[in-house]
């Protein structure tokens, strides 16, 4: 097939762009059972703030990116202990509320601050390219996808390794259980919370130099973001890895193969949420816990 090489090169770097935009969000639910609308409004959050870091003071938005991610880090920490631990019990109608309206502030505050005009953060080398093969390679993309692995790489290590993280998949397996050892509950589950924030911050940063800043950026990635996470199984870290890929590559291929395809990929994620939902709503590992 014409361009199969140039559409696996692009599915690819998206793909890991994609990863890091879930897996945020999958490792909280994973944890903590709060499925969080307001991730989208982290990523938005990031943009911008990579995009104002660049404008206002000529920093490199990946250079920015550890500084904007502690901020975000500390500020979902904070809002998981003073908002989302009066709802744990609370009906999920509840908690889906409280995410759904926390968003919408944001969403509404970056609106009135900033205007809807579409933003972006441009670095020389977003521009950039090289040849690998047949295929063109965007430096940008490339870079944007190799930092998604680290991070990723880096929770992986933290969960298997460090006492922290241990103490989370503990949480995510057998609760009762992990609260009988002696686990703070409340405190792994504000942490986590705050490492999905930073995280999502950290998918904003990248994205500020590849795509539109808007006040509204925030909604698209929340829905690309729940279709992996329903395609992968809920809560399940290792499901969304997959399921990210996935979707990158329908996108990619509808994009290249399909008439009028760059339209018609921005709706990969409805028809993948609706039909998984019909046909496996417990993903495709056929699970819905923490791996």
């Amino acid at each position: 097939m014409e361009y199969l090489g140039q559409c696996a090169v692009d599915s690819i770097l998206l793909g890991g762009l994609y990863t890091l935009m879930v897996i945020g969000l999958s490792l909280s639910f994973g944890i903590t059972r709060v499925i969080n609308f307001a991730h989208g409004e982290a990523i938005m959050l990031g943009a911008y703030g990579a995009y104002w870091a660049m404008t206002l003071w000529n920093v490199d938005p990946l250079i920015a990116m550890p500084v904007l991610m502690l901020l975000g880090g500390i500020a979902g920490y904070v809002l998981f202990r003073i908002l989302f631990t009066r709802i744990l019990s609370a009906p999920a109608a509840n908690q889906i509320l409280l995410t759904f309206g926390l968003g919408l502030i944001l969403q509404n505050v970056a609106l009135t601050l900033w205007s809807g005009d579409q933003r972006s953060a441009n670095p020389a080398y977003v521009f950039s390219s090289f040849q690998l093969g047949d295929s063109t390679v965007a430096v940008g993309r490339l870079i944007g996808c190799a930092i998604a692995v680290l991070l990723v790489g880096g929770l992986f290590v933290w969960l298997k390794h460090a006492e922290a993280g241990r103490a989370s998949r503990a949480l995510a397996e057998n609760g009762e259980a992990a609260v009988l050892m002696g686990i703070n509950v409340n405190q792994m589950y504000a942490i986590a919370f705050g490492i999905s924030t930073a995280l999502g911050v950290a998918t904003g940063t990248i994205m500020s130099s590849l795509s539109a800043v808007t006040p509204f950026m925030g909604f698209n990635m929340l829905v690309k973001s729940f279709a992996i996470i329903v395609l992968g199984g809920l809560g399940n870290v290792m499901g969304s890895v997959a399921g990210a890929f996935l979707l990158a590559f329908a996108e990619t291929a509808v994009s290249y193969y399909v008439p009028n395809g760059d339209g018609w990929a921005e709706a990969v994620a409805f028809a993948v949420l609706f039909f998984v939902l019909i046909l496996r709503p417990r993903g495709i590992a056929g699970q819905a816990v923490m791996e």
